[in-house]
């Protein structure tokens, strides 16, 4: 009987000791808040100035955040209330302040009120101090409650907010796209959210989806990035484009990303300057992505000549013009058709010489005379008349653009 009363009075001691110390606490606690948060401004940068965390926030935050350990102590048994770390952790997503310095604000806040009990408790009663003992565990527990509460919901909030920044950047490429934005200074507010600087040249890249609104280009925006190239990406459930704002320098970078990412059919576009320009070129990626076989995985650029942008916007008419014109070579057999269209595209693209034209098809210049010879005679053009060289560059052309509609 004595050992169990004097247990009840130890109990009860302890329990008196806690309690006056938790209201001991209340009391402090206003001037605690001021040092927490001078301490806080003190030691973590972010919170020198009300840029990104107002400093009445911060006072308020770290007030209500002290409060509820302070509660917590004095009822251990009860399910605290984690709706203020739960406030505060989606407020600071909202206000872009990073976790890590969050969180060392709530260490600092926790550790101070911990050091403020203690030296109380050393001073006063011994059960004071016994009490603190015993209540220590709960101290700490509360403190990891809390940090995993304010974690959750500052990963939920920003993961929030990331989702529809991502909604609102693949809206805007599509108005790009699609030239819904009608005045070129409307493109320049949509550039500038997207990140595309102003005095680059752009490109848009048309992708075949690897299946159903699933991405050919895995990564590529984060690739991109990695060589120091801004892009912007939307994904449809048969296609992922993008625009993406370059300088020269930087063209065979990108390049290398696309083809290293391509897992489909992949078209680029010619440069051009002013977004308002983007459905235009959107158009002309969509045609070198046709230009590859389907079902092969690469990736193409379209032709940087005039001639074939103005093709591109009239293909039946250009269809028409190409049987008519090269109609005799596209009736031949296979063999010796594709050796004269081969042949008129390396003398086209060699300057109109037939000695570096013969260098790239690993022949004799006598053999590329000959067969432009046999392309005169069944087309009744010849390579020295202006008009007629005209319309057969124009017809061959089409045929690149179209491999193998005509044929």
């Amino acid at each position: 009987m004595a050992d169990g009363t004097v247990g009840r009075g130890q109990k009860r001691g302890g329990a008196d000791g806690l309690a006056e110390l938790i209201a001991w606490a209340e009391e402090q606690l206003p001037a605690l808040i001021d040092d927490v948060c001078a301490v806080t401004r003190e030691r973590i940068d972010l919170y020198q100035d009300n840029s990104v965390v107002p400093y009445k926030d911060l006072h308020r935050s770290v007030g209500r955040n002290l409060r509820f350990v302070v509660r917590g102590l004095a009822d251990p048994e009860h399910m605290p209330d984690l709706s203020a770390p739960s406030e505060t952790g989606r407020q600071r997503a909202h206000q872009r302040a990073p976790l890590p310095e969050v969180l060392r604000c709530y260490r600092i806040a926790c550790a101070m009120l911990w050091d403020m009990l203690l030296n109380h408790a050393r001073t006063s009663r011994t059960e004071s101090l016994d009490a603190l003992v015993d209540a220590s565990s709960t101290l700490w527990r509360l403190s990891d409650e809390h940090a995993l509460a304010l974690t959750e919901a500052y990963r939920t909030a920003m993961a929030e907010l990331l989702t529809a920044q991502q909604r609102r950047r693949s809206a805007l490429v599509e108005a790009l796209l699609t030239g819904q934005i009608a005045h070129d200074s409307g493109s320049w507010e949509v550039g500038r959210f997207l990140g595309l600087p102003l005095d680059t040249d752009l490109m848009v890249v048309a992708a075949e989806t690897a299946a159903l609104a699933r991405e050919s280009l895995i990564g590529v925006e984060r690739c991109l990035a990695d060589v120091g190239v801004v892009s912007a990406w939307q994904l449809t459930p048969v296609r992922q484009a993008g625009v993406i704002a370059l300088r020269d320098k930087q063209r065979g970078a990108v390049l290398n990303v696309l083809r290293s990412s391509a897992t489909a059919r992949t078209g680029i576009s010619p440069s051009y300057r002013s977004l308002a320009e983007t459905p235009r070129a959107l158009h002309l990626a969509r045609c070198a992505l046709a230009e590859i076989p389907p079902g092969e995985a690469g990736v193409r650029a379209f032709s940087d000549s005039p001639l074939a942008a103005l093709l591109a916007y009239d293909r039946d008419e250009g269809r028409r013009l190409a049987l008519d014109v090269l109609g005799g070579v596209l009736r031949l057999p296979p063999e010796d058709r594709n050796a004269l269209l081969e042949t008129l595209h390396a003398y086209l693209d060699h300057g109109g010489s037939a000695e570096p034209a013969a260098r790239a098809l690993h022949c004799h210049p006598n053999t590329v005379r000959y067969r432009l010879n046999r392309v005169r005679e069944l087309t009744g053009r010849s390579l020295t008349d202006p008009r007629a060289l005209a319309e057969l560059t124009t017809a061959a052309e089409v045929v690149r653009l179209n491999p193998g509609e005509l044929t």
